[in-house]
């Protein structure tokens, strides 16, 4: 079944309910936006896709995202959204690999992405442009047939390699994901707006699919970005408004002075990194019952584990302090595990790899076969994670992935940085670490053994990876701490970087 016949059908039987807000205003109803997306269908069959090939989307927040999506979905073509954020170089890698003969791009995006465009990508559309007016002209045609198990999102997340890989989510795993939303997350009635700040190519647009199902409103803040006293003005504006945020942003708005009015809120979710307990407490304090917290990875789309409202707000359980710390309990379509090496279920309170099964895993690694085997063996999604049930059946996230970074919600490996650094030819190691931070989870530091100055690593950072992902602290040093087989170790590493910045600020 293909996703785009949600949109066909809403379009049809309640053509006059909003479906797209920009800032205060309704921008499209479900008539209009269903018509422009069998609009931009049409035009894409026009230039010769064939059924499940990829069309990129490279694009900040802006209305016209969700049309082109599902215009994508709509010709039986599979979507490749891609992080606005990334670094030309990133963006030309996910085009190549990801075979995309066509890529959507906002105003301004273009000329980032045209140096490094692959020879196989034939048309760059920029958003607004004549050229994406004309498609907007081209003859509508019905939604193509899909399979459940046919490819819809390509999701690039990044790898302990350095380069990413392709998440290959089907039409089945999307449907999952929207349905365990609405009956674990957040109950959603007809007209229900959620707010979309974060950015549509992650998580936040996965929360696109169950609104269009539920005929909800999908409003995008008129900045395209994240601003709290515009968040704010619009939670105000469109009553029982939903929004999924990373911590720093729901930090940013507990912190704000602008005027605000909680009994608009029905949700705010967070996700992409843990939440202090003491801003959860603040949040709890601001905004009142709430607050909802989702674990999952770009292989099980936001569903892994979910911390309900109700459990966020039972301030008078016996263990609450417990249970706000923890990722919640699994959703009710996956089976969720803690295994020992040997991929053995452990008992509560042992601690083990974070493994789960179901509809809602990917199907795979986008052309990436030996990674595939090795993340899902044994039919259970291999999350690298580690964590520990307690008797309730709440999930604690002891560590994650090995030597991930999650800086304001996004993720960082850090040998694609080292990779970089290492580039300059007066250094000679460098090792890249998360340092906790209370507004961003954790910075990026780099331990750098050599004689280059940090303007010298910064400039070099920028010309090949995103500006996110440049180390925010360099800290020269005579050696690296190591094993016997000379191996860096990052464990010690950062108890150096701790017990340094105890020594530094007392």
């Amino acid at each position: 079944m293909n996703l785009a016949l949600w949109l066909e059908r809403a379009g049809r039987a309640h053509p006059s309910v909003p479906a797209i807000g920009l800032g205060d205003k309704v921008y499209a109803d479900y008539a209009q936006l269903a018509e422009r997306a069998a609009r931009i269908a049409g035009g894409l069959r026009v230039f010769g896709l064939r059924p499940g090939e990829r069309v990129a989307l490279v694009a900040k927040n802006h209305p016209d995202y969700i049309a082109i999506l599902f215009g994508i979905w709509h010709a039986g073509l599979a979507a490749v959204p891609a992080n606005a954020k990334l670094h030309g170089a990133e963006l030309g890698y996910i085009l190549e690999h990801s075979g995309a003969r066509i890529c959507f791009a906002s105003a301004g995006l273009d000329a980032e992405i045209a140096p490094h465009a692959p020879p196989t990508l034939e048309r760059l559309i920029v958003i607004g442009s004549a050229e994406y007016e004309r498609l907007l002209t081209a003859d509508a045609i019905p939604p193509q047939p899909r399979a459940g198990g046919d490819l819809a999102w390509l999701f690039y997340t990044s790898g302990t390699t350095g380069r990413p890989k392709g998440a290959m989510l089907t039409h089945r795993n999307l449907m999952w994901a929207a349905h365990a939303y609405l009956a674990d997350v957040d109950p959603t009635l007809p007209r229900d707006p959620i707010l979309h700040a974060a950015p549509l190519s992650h998580g936040t647009g996965i929360y696109v699919l169950p609104h269009i199902a539920r005929l909800g409103v999908n409003v995008v803040p008129e900045t395209g970005a994240f601003e709290p006293e515009e968040i704010f003005r619009l939670f105000r504006r469109w009553p029982r408004v939903s929004m999924f945020a990373a911590p720093t942003m729901i930090k940013r708005l507990v912190d704000s002075r602008a005027e605000s009015d909680p009994d608009n809120i029905r949700t705010l979710i967070w996700g992409g990194a843990p939440m202090y307990v003491e801003d959860v407490k603040k949040a709890l304090d601001r905004f009142g019952p709430r607050l909802a917290q989702i674990y999952g990875q770009g292989e099980s789309p936001m569903t892994i584990t979910t911390l309900s409202r109700e459990d966020v707000a039972d301030r008078g359980h016996p263990r609450w302090l417990d249970r706000v710390g923890s990722a919640g309990r699994p959703y009710a379509c996956v089976e969720v595990m803690v295994a020992d090496a040997d991929d053995r279920p452990l008992p509560p309170g042992e601690i083990g790899e974070i493994l789960c099964r179901g509809d809602v895993i990917m199907a795979g690694y986008w052309q990436n076969p030996d990674a595939t085997a090795k993340t899902l063996a044994g039919g259970w999604l291999h999350t690298g994670d580690v964590g520990a049930f307690d008797a309730d059946g709440y999930l604690s996230l002891k560590d994650r992935s090995k030597d991930l970074i999650i800086s304001g919600g996004s993720n960082i490996y850090p040998r694609e940085v080292e990779e970089v650094l290492l580039q300059h030819e007066n250094v000679r190691e460098v090792s890249v670490i998360g340092r906790p931070d209370a507004e961003w989870g954790e910075v990026v530091v780099a331990y750098v053994v050599g004689e280059a100055t940090p303007g010298e690593l910064d400039q070099l950072c920028l010309s090949q990876i995103a500006r996110f992902k440049r180390p925010k602290h360099y800290v020269f040093v005579d050696a690296l701490p190591k094993n016997n087989y000379g191996k860096i170790l990052k464990t010690a590493l950062r108890e150096l970087d701790a017990a340094r910045r105890e020594n530094v600020y007392g």
